[in-house]
């Protein structure tokens, strides 16, 4: 099947790569003509674990190509994915919808034959229904183009894995024949027994955004009830652990520390919220508002933690950051809560040093006025206070009793509750834990 893949960022590079590696052939487009040349030569613009090799391979296989041009898109694909960002309003807490009316708007009037639009994207519900009429009304007269959904669920640091393995495919389509097409792209993923869920497309555009809020509720929750085990001198993590092992609840996002980021969970729920509120049952996703309020919350209270453990001062003193990225295993530095305290903690007058494996040249480019190093041991040196903010696995494996040799006061604040806190202050490492007791 010929395919295109419309927006290569973090979503669209990926599934343009996986389109490819499941035997389609495979058109990616992009308005940045930059990353384009650099995908076209199986470079990637982004970290993102296995997707340079998959890229490399489909290129090489003459499977994937890449364009900047949706007329020639149009002439290439029968069915043509819409993998453009929705991010935050500038004016509002909904989603801004410019780029994926743009995708409609520059393809269809060049559409000369039958083809299916597919929106991967996190839009607010109804938006697909919308598309529909918009490519009735551009596409030349007598061109059949239907619209379904299919939303995405990758996770950034494991989106290969994601999408050649999906835990579950959802679908919304109005019309049988438009279900089977969509089989047939992910023929090789259905033969392998994954869960196909097939509905109507306002369903299908409300999954996404929905388990988006689901997990943004429980990361919040955990956080709250974090902040209370402080105050109450108990401890989160047997706590987390303990309610994990409820089959009704589970173990996964129950990670105690300085909450969630990036470029989904933050302004999806807000959307979410919005378009409830445009619905007339704003009031059913009141419980969001505390879910951000929380999680907003959470980059302050590392910060507070921090200037205690320096004696109720930061004016001066030497702060070590360790991680910059949203999340481990990407470059992402959307709504990073690691930058934010790195940056609140240099507002309050500390030198700040961030490392990060991947992403110091993204995070210098939003806080250009915070320090950065490539070398873990350069941010140690001369610190008086270490701060963990991203859970790398390269942060586990540190060495407590070599670092001591580096820092001026060995003090560290894990604020996501991943280090070995006993192994640290066996070393004679200070330790606090965000929502863990102090000794």
């Amino acid at each position: 099947m010929r395919i295109t893949v419309i927006g290569t960022g973090y979503l669209g590079a990926v599934h343009a790569a996986g389109m490819a590696s499941f035997g389609h052939d495979v058109m990616g487009v992009d308005v940045d003509a930059a990353k384009i040349d650099q995908l076209s030569r199986g470079l990637t613009p982004f970290f993102e674990p296995g997707l340079q090799d998959l890229l490399r391979e489909n290129i090489a296989a003459g499977r994937l190509k890449f364009s900047t041009s949706l007329e020639e898109a149009a002439g290439f694909g029968d069915v043509h994915f819409i993998c453009v960002g929705t991010p935050q309003s500038p004016n509002s807490t909904a989603a801004d919808m410019r780029f994926v009316d743009a995708v409609v708007q520059g393809l269809a009037p060049h559409l000369k034959k039958p083809c299916l639009l597919v929106g991967k994207s996190t839009v607010p519900v109804g938006t697909a229904a919308r598309l529909s009429e918009m490519a009735a009304r551009l596409a030349p007269s007598g061109t059949q183009v239907n619209v379904a959904w299919n939303p995405e669920f990758l996770r950034e640091g494991f989106a290969v894995e994601d999408t050649l393995h999906p835990d579950r495919l959802v679908i919304g389509v109005t019309s049988a024949d438009d279900e089977s097409i969509l089989r047939e792209v992910y023929a090789p993923v259905l033969a392998a027994g994954t869960p196909f869920i097939s509905t109507d497309l306002a369903t299908a555009e409300l999954v996404k955004v929905s388990a988006n809020a689901f997990l943004a509720t429980k990361i919040s929750f955990i956080n709250a009830i974090a902040d209370i085990c402080e105050a109450a001198g108990a401890d989160i993590m047997p706590l987390a652990a303990a309610l994990g092992h409820d089959s009704r609840i589970g173990s996964r996002f129950l990670a105690p520390g300085v909450g969630f980021g990036g470029g989904c969970l933050p302004k999806d729920i807000r959307a979410f919220m919005a378009r409830a509120e445009e619905l007339g049952v704003g009031e059913s996703l009141d419980f969001l508002k505390n879910v951000d309020r929380i999680n907003v919350s959470r980059p302050a209270s590392a910060v507070d933690l921090a200037r205690d453990m320096l004696g109720g001062s930061l004016m001066n003193r030497r702060v070590a950051v360790l991680g910059a990225a949203f999340k481990p295993n990407s470059d992402d530095v959307r709504d990073s809560q690691a930058l934010k305290v790195a940056k609140a903690l240099q507002a309050q007058g500390a030198h700040v040093r961030v490392h990060d494996p991947e992403a110091v040249d993204n995070a210098r480019a939003v806080y250009p006025t915070l320090n950065y190093t490539h070398e873990a041991d350069k941010a140690f040196e001369g610190a008086e206070l270490t701060v963990h903010l991203t859970e790398w696995s390269q942060y586990r494996q540190l060495d407590p009793t070599h670092l001591l040799g580096l820092v001026t006061s060995p003090r560290i604040l894990d604020a996501r509750n991943t280090l070995d806190i006993d192994h640290w202050r066996s070393a004679g490492w200070t330790v606090r834990a965000m929502g863990r007791p102090s000794r």
